[in-house]
């Protein structure tokens, strides 16, 4: 219940109350104490008087306190309006909005005045965490390539045994992991402070599914799963190729990773009216219902990447719904323990197709598969 309804609900109440009282003071006044004196064949009876009375003079009273009763609460929670419907538009990407003051110096103007200094110590919070993770992120790229230049010189010595350049193999992969998570942190937090410029260009989304196709076929093929591209509509968005291609990748990346030995995945991309839609179905333990909410959130793992000892950080979704939210679609998940995991790419279509830009990019495939192949684990992060 609003607090005009409510405010509305006791007004009328009390004006309810001063009519029955209005009534009774009536009843007594201009009946009981003057009854004696008016001869018994000029007397009415008291309810028409008493009825008389409150229709002519009490109930035009009512509505006139009513309408302007109303009236008034309305203008006085008009500014509660206005305040919700501007904290309504502030989320951490645009903490320099401000609520709206009605100047006048009420008690509303003031809340809006601690309101506005909170968001101003919220974004001087926040702005400070950014760049904290950036200045961090950019000290740590530094020894992470220094670390792997030597580890990768020590491998490559001829005195190094087997067992050795096995312990080093090992330490290279995490180092190229702890390198992976500081780029995606730095991607993140410079998407946060709007630092990253996306390109403008026509990307036949359909290359980039078949692509994605491939690159499942390689990396599913330890698990021996079942890969099938069912549908694949030619399809021309407008965007960033590398970071859509980024999205796919992590995509199918995850299909494999949290899936199980000799099992599927599906791959479709079909138009529905200006949408694009790219849909990655595969089977696994699945996702539980709990858990849906929280699968975009920053380093979250879920209960099935800690049981299957899967690799990642938990950050490959957040920046795939961010590079999708960037070109204005949606990226939706949907799963049932121990069933199926279908992953939903929504982008608007847009673009001319260029022909000759086609033919490039379709020669340049089987290299693009091949660095695809090689570089596939730096990719592999939820």
């Amino acid at each position: 219940m609003t607090i005009r309804t409510r405010l509305t609900l006791w007004y009328s109440g009390m004006l309810l109350v001063s009519l029955l009282l209005m009534s009774g003071v009536l009843y007594y006044e201009l009946i009981f104490e003057r009854r004696p004196a008016v001869p018994v064949e000029q007397q009415e009876e008291p309810p028409r008087q008493i009825t008389e009375i409150l229709f002519l003079y009490g109930a035009p009273t009512l509505a006139m306190l009513l309408v302007g009763g109303w009236f008034l609460m309305r203008r006085t929670l008009a500014p509660v309006e206005a305040i919700t419907a501007a904290a309504e538009l502030v989320h951490s990407g645009n903490l320099r909005e401000r609520l709206p003051r009605s100047g006048n110096g009420d008690e509303l103007d003031h809340l809006t005045g601690v309101l506005n200094a909170m968001l101003v110590r919220l974004d001087e919070s926040f702005q400070r965490i950014r760049e904290f993770t950036l200045h961090a992120s950019h000290e740590l790229k530094t020894p992470l390539t220094i670390m792997r230049g030597e580890v990768e010189g020590l491998i490559a010595l001829p005195s190094a045994t087997p067992a050795q350049r096995e312990l080093l193999a090992g330490h290279l992969e995490e180092i190229q992991r702890l390198a992976q998570i500081v780029d995606n942190l730095t991607l993140l937090t410079k998407a946060d402070a709007g630092l990253v410029r996306l390109a403008q260009e026509d990307v036949p989304l359909h290359e980039l599914v078949r692509e994605a196709f491939d690159d499942a076929g390689v990396l599913g093929a330890p698990l021996a799963l079942e890969v099938e591209l069912i549908e694949c509509e030619t399809a021309h968005v407008r965007g960033d190729r590398d970071r859509l291609r980024q999205v796919l990748l992590n995509l199918v990346d995850n299909a494999v990773k949290y899936n199980e030995p000799g099992g599927s995945i599906t791959i479709r991309l079909h138009c529905a009216g200006p949408k694009a839609r790219v849909t990655v179905s595969n089977t696994g333990p699945g996702i539980a219902p709990e858990e849906l909410p929280r699968v975009f959130d920053r380093f979250h793992r879920g209960n099935a990447a800690r049981r299957l000892h899967a690799g990642g950080c938990g950050l490959g979704l957040n920046i795939a719904q961010w590079i999708v939210a960037a070109h204005r679609g949606s990226l939706v998940i949907d799963s049932q323990p121990a069933g199926r995991t279908t992953t939903t790419v929504s982008l608007p279509c847009g673009g001319t197709p260029d022909p000759d830009a086609s033919v490039v990019r379709t020669e340049n495939n089987s290299a693009a598969h091949k660095m695809t192949s090689a570089c596939s684990r730096l990719y592999r992060t939820r």
